[in-house]
């Protein structure tokens, strides 16, 4: 149960996004949890100031120590990742991973509601999408699903034909499993998924909350990423992410700064009362 798992992603001051919202839960989850952040950033870029720092030699310095150390991981999720000399430092020690046997796992952060975040190039998706073609999970949003498959870029909502197309378009590039997220189909809200392991294609509908907290795509990725390891079915992994979502975003609708993201330490039990409930042990 103490499976080392190594988290790619920024680093939050202030506020409960990226690695300050994926540690508590995954620590949670039972994993020896590492880490490697990609920026370190002041606060959550909501608060409209902010100031981030480039860690890309610190990236390439710490992995080639792990090298020489002979550090490995049982597997190895990824997030945000600052540029593309990042992404191709990145690739080149998950692929050699890899080969060693640790899972990879990649949320490929790049933006969401039908634009791209600032800074994010075309020389960046093209070494996500080989990113993503190593990956036997992935869990992009609509948006970056829709870039990085070079189809529907201007779309922010699909039918579930074109959901599907999507996820074959990621299949194509390499990828394993296929989850994503904040899918609008007629309307209504769905997670499209594809599972590598039974070869199925689903939509697994969720109940909308018309509130923005930050953070909650890295708390799903975290989630996921952990039942998966734990070697939850695919379908059974995402309905439960779901469920666990509802509850930390409901449940705290009384916040008054909801830049700061949802107060994880205080809200974990959440996962352990809906995995009992979901599936009674």
């Amino acid at each position: 149960m103490n499976d080392k798992l190594l988290l790619i992603n920024d680093l939050p001051g202030y506020g409960k996004v990226a690695l300050s919202a994926m540690f508590p839960v995954l620590s949670h989850m039972g994993f020896d949890v590492y880490n490697l952040p990609t920026a370190i950033v002041s606060n959550t870029l909501d608060y409209g100031k902010f100031n981030i720092l480039d860690t890309t030699e610190h990236i390439a310095k710490s992995l080639n120590v792990w090298e020489e150390l002979g550090f490995s991981f049982d597997a190895i999720c990824t997030g945000f990742i600052l540029t593309a000399e990042q992404v191709k430092l990145i690739l080149e020690y998950c692929k050699a991973q890899k080969k060693l046997g640790t899972h990879l796992f990649v949320d490929p952060i790049m933006g969401d509601e039908g634009k791209l975040y600032n800074g994010v190039s075309e020389e960046t998706i093209a070494y996500m999408r080989e990113m993503c073609g190593s990956a036997e999970l992935i869990v992009p949003n609509l948006t970056e699903a829709s870039f990085l498959a070079g189809m529907y870029e201007d779309r922010t909502e699909v039918t579930f034909e074109e959901a599907e197309q999507l996820i074959e378009k990621l299949r194509s590039l390499g990828a394993g499993s296929v989850v994503i997220t904040s899918v609008v189909c007629g309307g209504k809200y769905y997670v499209s998924c594809y599972d590598a392991n039974t070869g199925s294609m689903f939509h697994v509908p969720f109940e909308h909350v018309d509130v923005r907290f930050v953070g909650t795509g890295d708390i799903f990725s975290a989630v996921l990423f952990g039942r998966v390891l734990r070697g939850t079915g695919l379908r059974s992994a995402v309905e439960y992410t779901v469920n666990v979502m509802l509850r930390l975003i409901s449940g705290n609708m009384d916040t008054v700064d909801r830049f700061k993201g949802i107060p994880l330490e205080k809200n974990l039990d959440i996962l352990d009362e809906e995995w009992v409930k979901y599936f009674g042990e």
